[in-house]
């Protein structure tokens, strides 16, 4: 039995709104084969037919049968055309946990659009989890059938399944049993939403799709480009960011993602070198300056360094105090602070400070020629 949660928000006082987010609580087990009032399950498949009908839910899948081939695909078979199962010659028979999975949900009946209207005015009135826990239930089949559609996507249908049912779990917290709106219909978008996240993030080791144009042409270039090939057009990368609305280098960055392999920067390559130890990472181009660049950048720091202290020098009064705690200082104080030491104006200490960069500059260009440029070193 999987432990259901709820939110937690959802306890309110009868007539309370509803709340837009949502803490985890427990809804609790309850004993097999009973319901949550205590009474036996009714087990009448003829019956369960009916209601999936009703819901929305294939029933065809409820009463299947998983097999799962030789290179390991997923497929479900009705139970009236699946082959006996075939005898090993041992004591050991194949696990199946995805038929497990639904078989263990076929025991939870669907419910009757009374019946679901019922549970969900209870949920939004008082805050009842175990009718949240009812409608969850209810609707688990609905999540095999959604996560079946996405089996090529991913190998493990179990993982499209736990994921959907995080969704399920999301969309009976927030269904509105006032909207008119059933809850497999709602709910279906939910639970496509989290299983689509989850490809997108388990698709590759490094993840392919971070915008929202990316994530739009993971999910649609390569039917994009098939219709496209199906209407007779060339598949162009300027025609399909036509279609999709998105610019053409999104199209092409996200084709080469598609295309390219994962590879390991830490890997050996096999290098003839003798030791084979050489890596990716090795020959990728450092950010860093060169070593004779980083050497002379310091030695001309320290010159003009010591060219500013000596001009420091020639400078008298205000003009040699903003001058200190403008210029040579790492923390610089504002035109406006200089003003109030001075009481003066921020404009005034403005006109002051200009008068002696006019100075300095002619000074640098005597010194060092035109190696400074005084005008892009400027604070406001």
């Amino acid at each position: 039995m999987i432990d259901l949660v709820m939110a937690d928000r959802m306890r309110k006082p009868a007539g309370a709104k509803r709340g837009k987010k949502a803490a985890v609580i427990d809804v609790g087990d309850k004993p097999d084969g009973e319901d949550e009032d205590g009474a036996a399950k009714p087990d009448d498949e003829d019956a369960e037919e009916e209601k999936d009908a009703d819901e929305g839910v294939d029933t065809d899948l409820a009463n299947a049968t998983v097999e799962i081939s030789a290179d390991g695909e997923v497929e479900l078979v009705d139970a009236e055309e699946a082959p006996a199962p075939r005898s090993t010659g041992g004591s050991l028979a194949r696990r199946d946990p995805l038929g497990a999975y639904i078989n263990e949900t076929k025991r939870f009946k669907l419910l009757t659009p009374d019946e679901e209207h019922a549970l969900a005015v209870r949920l939004v009135e008082h805050g009842d989890t175990s009718a949240a826990r009812k409608m969850i239930e209810a609707n688990l089949r609905l999540v095999v059938k959604i996560a079946y559609e996405y089996r090529r996507a991913h190998k493990n249908l179990l993982d499209l399944v736990q994921e959907g049912n995080i969704g399920l779990i999301q969309a009976v917290g927030k269904f509105d049993p006032y909207r008119g709106v059933k809850l497999s219909s709602y709910a279906a978008f939910w639970i496509r939403a989290y299983i689509l996240k989850f490809i997108l993030n388990n698709w590759r080791l490094v993840k392919i799709g971070t915008t929202q144009a990316q994530r739009k042409l993971f999910f649609n270039l390569r039917k994009e480009r098939e219709k496209l090939e199906q209407l007779g057009f060339e598949p162009t990368t300027a025609l399909l960011a036509e279609k999709l609305d998105v610019a053409e280098k999104e199209v092409i960055e996200m084709e080469r993602r598609l295309a390219a392999p994962e590879a390991s920067l830490d890997a050996p390559l096999g290098s003839d070198d003798g030791d084979g130890t050489r890596t990716r990472m090795d020959y990728l181009p450092s950010d860093a300056d060169r070593p004779d660049r980083a050497v002379a950048q310091n030695e001309f720091a320290q010159l003009l360094r010591e060219k500013l202290e000596t001009f420091a020098k020639t400078l008298e009064g205000r003009e040699e105090t903003i001058f200190r705690q403008r210029w040579l200082t790492e923390d610089p104080l504002t035109l406006q602070e200089l003003g109030d030491r001075y009481n003066v104006s921020r404009e005034r200490a403005r006109q002051l400070e200009k008068r002696m960069l006019d100075r300095l500059k002619k000074y640098l260009e005597a010194e060092l020629g035109s190696a400074v440029d005084i005008d892009a070193m400027i604070r406001e």
